[in-house]
This record gives structure tokens, C-alpha cells and sequence, in this order.
């Protein structure tokens, strides 16, 4: 009998130290108005969310089923959005973790329902840029220097990271990087959800991580607007062109400039008249347009832009 000269492994039965509970949370957003509005619960203190469990048939159809329970308010356009797995995550797990699979939905509010609706700029108001700088900036950007600071050996490099992530120093406000802010302020221990004080906090805190992952689908959702025509899911089936640079701006928010908006709306031809008008300032009327599906079509290859023009 020939023997293998390889040592012997000895074959040891996995070790389970505590285990994982997966969580479905849902970030639905609406806009109302100029306001873009996130669905909560618990008196806008969480995103619609649930434990995935044995009978759904999918991950989605269990969140679906969980913000029906919830808010009983229904969903439509659903994608995946993150997964998060942090071990550091606020966890009522003794020994175990959550991992948390999050989607990002866009609906339009409705009346009825038990949903409630707020506006996403109370949570993170440094991200609203359509009327001028945010006051809340001056004081950011004056914490966040002093939390620079107060680590000599890692000062150049905090610095650098708080005027990339908050355009200072001549960088330029970039609208993408909405997570990116907020995961620098709850480092820099500016938000609740970090151990601060109520008083120090900014912006509205969120039970857990639910913040963090409503700062996602913002980002999500601002980058996904510039090259593919999602913006749609939240316009009713017609509308002005005014309504649909509102509502884009509201999502960045940033302005456009009307006349440059209006001629990549043109170039792209993602719209097309209706042949009826609406008069929405009192003024001369305005034409109505719908969305072009077949743009859908067109554009499977070669991709659908609606990029920002900003003032």
C-alpha cells in the first residue's frame, strides 16, 4: 500500500461564533413639490425595514411585503442598493450581526397610508446648495478643522480628506459625494450615530445606520440621474419641462441653468409633447410632455445621459 507522504490534516468541524440575521430596509424616495422626501417610520426616526424570513419568495419581495405592513403604501421601481456588513453596526443580536440588504425604490407620495414622509435635507442639510451655501457649512467646516488639529500626525491627511469631501480650499462642491460627507462627519464624531451629543449633532440623527444608508441611495440616486432616465419613476405621466428641471434639482441640489437643461432635454430626446398645456405660474401656458419608453429601446447600448448643468 502506498502511503501519501503529505502530512495528515486533521478534519475540524466549523466553529459558528454567534450568527447573522439579514435585514431588509428600504430607502423610498418621492418629490413633492421642489422637496425630495424619504419614506420613514417610527416618527421619522427609521427607514421601512424587516428581517428577511423563510416564506419570501425573493429579497425584494420580502421588503416589499414588509413596507406594504409598515406603510401600506405601494411600491414600484425597486434596485438593490448596498449590503451592509459592518461588525461596528448597532446590533440587538447578542453574539451575532445584521446584515443589512438595502434597496432604493422611487414612488409618488401619496395621501393615506400610515408612511411618513419627510424631507431628506433635514437629515443631511448641508447637502442642499439651491439657494446659496448652507449656513450649517460654516459651522462644519469649523469642527471639522478642529478635529483635524487635534491629531498632529494625521492632520494634512484630515484636512485634505474635509476639503475633498466639502469642496474647500477652490475644490468644488460635487454633489456625488453625499456618503462620503457624512461617513467624515461620524468619523470627526459630528453626528448622533457616533456617540455626540444631541446638541452637537447635525443634521437629523436615524435609528442605527439607517442615516448612513439613506446618505447612499442619495448618492446613488444623484449619480444614477446623470446617465440613465430614472428621474422618470418620480414624474407624473405628464409634465412641464419646469416641473422636471424642479424636481432633478431638487435630487442634486443644485440649479440649472433653464435654457442649457432645456437643450440637453432636446438632444437627448427623452421626451416628447402631449399636445395639452398647463399653466403653472398663472402666466402663459406651458406645454405638456411624457416620457419616451421606446427611448429605453434606443438607447440600450449606447446609454441614456441627463447630465447636470449647473449655473
Amino acid at each position: 500500500m502506498i502511503r501519501s507522504t503529505q502530512p495528515e490534516r486533521s478534519i475540524r468541524p466549523p466553529v459558528t461564533i454567534g450568527f447573522a440575521h439579514a435585514e431588509l430596509i428600504a430607502v423610498l424616495v418621492a418629490v413633492t413639490g421642489d422637496e425630495p422626501r424619504v419614506m420613514t417610520i417610527r416618527s421619522g426616526n427609521a427607514l421601512p425595514s424587516g428581517p428577511f424570513e423563510m416564506g419570501h419568495r425573493t429579497l425584494q419581495s420580502g421588503l416589499r411585503e414588509w413596507v406594504q405592513e409598515q406603510t401600506e403604501h405601494p411600491v414600484g421601481y425597486l434596485e438593490q442598493l448596498y449590503t451592509f456588513a459592518d461588525r461596528d453596526r448597532n446590533n440587538d443580536i447578542p453574539g451575532g450581526r445584521t446584515i443589512s440588504i438595502s434597496y432604493l425604490g422611487l414612488v409618488n407620495e401619496q395621501s393615506g397610508g400610515r408612511p411618513g414622509w419627510h424631507g431628506w435635507y433635514e437629515y443631511f442639510p448641508w447637502e442642499d446648495h439651491r439657494h446659496g451655501r448652507p449656513v450649517v457649512l460654516d459651522e462644519i467646516v469649523a469642527r471639522l478643522k478642529s478635529w483635524a488639529d487635534a491629531d498632529p500626525a494625521r492632520r494634512g491627511h484630515r484636512h485634505r480628506r474635509a476639503d475633498f469631501a466639502f469642496g474647500l480650499d477652490g475644490g468644488g462642491w460635487n454633489e456625488d459625494l453625499a456618503l462620503q460627507r457624512y461617513e467624515l462627519l461620524y468619523e470627526a464624531g459630528l453626528v448622533a450615530e457616533a456617540g455626540c451629543t444631541a446638541e452637537a449633532n447635525l443634521g437629523r440623527a436615524m435609528f442605527a445606520d439607517h442615516r448612513r444608508i439613506l446618505a447612499t441611495g442619495i448618492a446613488r440616486l444623484r449619480a444614477k440621474i446623470k446617465y440613465r432616465p430614472v428621474v422618470f419613476e418620480l414624474m407624473p405621466e405628464s409634465f412641464t419641462l419646469l416641473r422636471l428641471q424642479r424636481t432633478i434639482e431638487a435630487l442634486a441640489g443644485l440649479t440649472l441653468h433653464k435654457q442649457n437643461f432645456r437643450r440637453l432635454i432636446e438632444q437627448q430626446e427623452l421626451v416628447e409633447e402631449t399636445g395639452g398645456t398647463e399653466s403653472e405660474t398663472g402666466g402663459r401656458p406651458a406645454k405638456l410632455f411624457r416620457f419616451r419608453h421606446t427611448v429605453l429601446e434606443e438607447r440600450a447600448l449606447a446609454g441614456t445621459k441627463l447630465p447636470l448643468s449647473r449655473n
